[in-house]
């Protein structure tokens, strides 16, 4: 799994240094979406599919956003001459990746070994849950008690995502049918 892992998060990071440089805004865009739909994937491989819902349909509208802005504007863009900024634009993205790897190696330091499951907080919901929040089933108890919150905002996104895609849609069927 940490070798997909690590692919995955590789051609993330080649999407997104396209998308840095890319020379058409539409290229730009897909390349962005590339990244986006590769973090779904890893959200999947990491058995998150909670977050992987989300992160589609959160990346499904801005992608669908962003591509609309992009061909309603006009097609004049203000070019800037590649072969002039490209020894600034290759240092300027190898210091990012830099800066990136640098933390990334800070931040998994204090993690535990991949696939090492920490019962610390999970130990309280499997001994008092059921006593707690009074529900027969102890993983609808946790859901809706403990958790609650987290479920709440995460249907809020869904609720507001799926919303987006049918204001967007119906704005645009309204503009082709009065033309």
């Amino acid at each position: 799994m940490e070798t997909l892992l690590s692919i995955l998060i590789g051609f993330m990071i080649i999407g997104a240094l396209y998308a840095l440089h890319a020379r058409d805004l539409l290229s730009a865009l897909i390349a962005q979406g590339i990244v986006g739909y590769g973090l779904v994937i890893c959200f999947l491989n990491l058995r998150a599919p909670d977050l992987a819902i989300v992160q589609i349909v959160v990346e499904t509208i801005t992608l669908i956003v962003m591509v609309a802005v992009v061909l309603n504007s006009s097609r004049e863009e203000v070019r800037e001459s590649w072969n002039r900024n490209k020894v600034l634009n290759i240092m300027s993205s190898l210091l990012i990746i830099g800066i990136l790897v640098y933390v990334f190696a800070i931040m998994i330091g204090p993690l535990q070994p991949f696939g090492e499951h920490t019962t610390r907080m999970s130990e309280f919901y499997t001994q008092n849950g059921a006593e707690a929040t009074g529900s027969a089933n102890l993983v609808t108890g946790v859901l809706f008690d403990f958790r609650g919150y987290d479920t709440l905002g995460e249907a809020t996104i869904l609720f507001t995502a799926a919303l987006g895609v049918i204001t967007i849609l119906r704005s645009k069927s309204k503009k082709e049918s009065t033309s």
